[in-house]
């Protein structure tokens, strides 16, 4: 529905109807006012300014309402387009109708339409994501067929024709792929609502088609939050743990981009994510391996993540991947980050994490220097564990491959090595004074004495 223009800051009633007019006035408050001026002094129309869709079909649909009348029905966009283009003169420039979506940006139907100025606005399709190095060669050169393909995307995944979900499918996975502003645009609930519906498919096609579609829409910052509460990652857990293999790569970058977002993190916990995830580090395919490890350490920046990692048995998943060298600089990060919390500092104690890393270290095949930081940190967080700390680690030997490791190693590897030295020479007063043979003898004295106490008031 057009919007209503104004004429110097006031409503131009002389294009509505003489019912129309009266009561429009009468909603908008506006004073009364000549129409003879304007006929006079003939200034062009201000188009900067506009008024709201929603007063003036409001207005409509009420007096359509009071007069018993069925309300208009608006037009599909293909037709209005059609409408538009027989309306344009001859020699008006064909390019205009299609630099229309850059010059002006449409909110909603009930919203107003605000144009903006081409001198400042981005030129469209401008930018790409950091993740491809090049655009694609299938790049679409009419923006404005973009527009369309969004409801016609919506229909198509929606059919009863497997053929024509799965050409949609291939078609949005084209679109989306190096397009920012189009990953934004079609973003929405009915799109996502369409696509989580066919990542359940039976059919291995529409499901591999329909995740990589969504992986390529979660690139964009803006549309992570939206994916995750359009209910979306059900399906996609479904996939990662029972999906076939190209499907559960997919689904496994697409956990991984979602939980860049911190908004996200809990909830991707929450909704069961953290199973599969952990379960397919030990995937046959290798990105579903780096993906899901990727995924792992930005969800353990959550400590209410840590703590259902801890009790789903990750430590030992863990070490088992730095003892193997499979993966160990991404498995390493994860237990940086499981090492920061009291509960996963206790955990890796338990599970000997401390003989784990300082073999590790020993060994000394690092792939890259951040492999040997990455250890070092994890080695570090669990040197809060105090005195127990102290004892695992002088039982594994570690301030002599510390100290062989201080000789080498970057600037931050010798800093954290040095910490850590620190921690394992510094002795405590109680750790001075008390002799801890005595004192469990002595406690295994009190035992027995409480125990035939115990007996002697029992018999009495």
């Amino acid at each position: 529905m057009p919007s209503l223009r104004l004429h110097h800051g006031r409503p131009c009633y002389c294009l509505l109807r003489p019912h129309l007019r009266t009561q429009l006035r009468s909603r908008l408050r506006f004073p009364l006012f000549r129409t003879h001026s304007l006929r006079r002094r003939r200034y062009p129309p201000e188009f900067s300014t506009v008024i709201p869709n929603l007063a003036l079909k409001s207005t409509i649909l009420n007096w359509c309402h009071q007069q018993l009348l069925d309300p208009p029905q608006p037009i599909d966009f293909s037709s209005a387009q059609k409408i538009v283009r027989k309306l344009i003169p001859p020699q008006f420039p064909a390019t205009e109708l299609s630099r229309t979506p850059s010059r002006v940006s449409v909110a909603s139907s009930d919203e107003s339409v605000t144009p903006r100025n081409l001198a400042t606005s981005p030129p469209l399709f401008s930018t790409r994501p950091l993740c491809y190095s090049s655009s694609s060669s299938c790049d679409i050169e009419n923006p404005s067929s973009n527009f369309l393909e969004g409801e016609e995307f919506i229909a198509k995944l929606k059919s009863s024709h497997i053929y024509e979900q799965e050409e949609a499918l291939v078609s949005l996975r084209q679109l989306t792929r190096t397009r920012e502003q189009i990953r934004a645009r079609l973003c929405t609930p009915r799109l996502l609502s369409a696509l989580k519906s066919l990542i359940s498919s039976r059919y291995s096609t529409l499901q591999v088609n329909s995740v990589a579609a969504l992986v390529n829409l979660s690139l964009e910052k803006q549309n992570k939050v939206k994916i995750v509460r359009s209910g979306i990652v059900p399906p996609l857990v479904d996939v990662l743990r029972s999906g076939s293999a190209e499907s559960q790569e997919h689904a496994a970058g697409a956990l991984f981009s979602l939980s860049l977002d911190d908004q996200n993190k809990t909830a991707i916990g929450v909704l069961g994510a953290l199973p599969p995830l952990l379960q397919a580090l030990r995937s046959d395919s290798e990105r579903t391996r780096h993906d899901s490890a990727l995924a792992l350490y930005h969800l353990s920046l959550a400590q209410s993540n840590r703590v259902k990692m801890i009790k789903l048995g990750s430590i030992q998943i863990l070490l088992s991947m730095v003892k193997s060298s499979h993966m160990p600089v991404r498995a390493l990060l994860v237990l940086c980050n499981l090492a920061a919390s009291v509960e996963g500092r206790a955990a890796m104690l338990d599970g000997g994490a401390v003989e784990c890393l300082v073999g590790f270290l020993s060994r000394g095949n690092f792939d890259s220097e951040a492999t040997l930081e990455s250890c070092l940190a994890a080695i570090y967080g669990l040197s809060y564990g105090g005195l127990r700390f102290k004892g695992l680690a002088k039982e594994a030997g570690a301030e002599e491959v510390l100290m062989r490791g201080e000789e080498t190693g970057s600037h931050r590897a010798k800093e954290k090595v040095k910490r850590i030295l620190e921690v394992l020479r510094h002795k405590d007063e109680e750790e001075e004074e008390i002799d801890w043979e005595e004192l469990l003898n002595s406690e295994d004295d009190w035992g027995e004495a409480g125990a035939r106490i115990g007996v002697e008031c029992n018999k009495c």
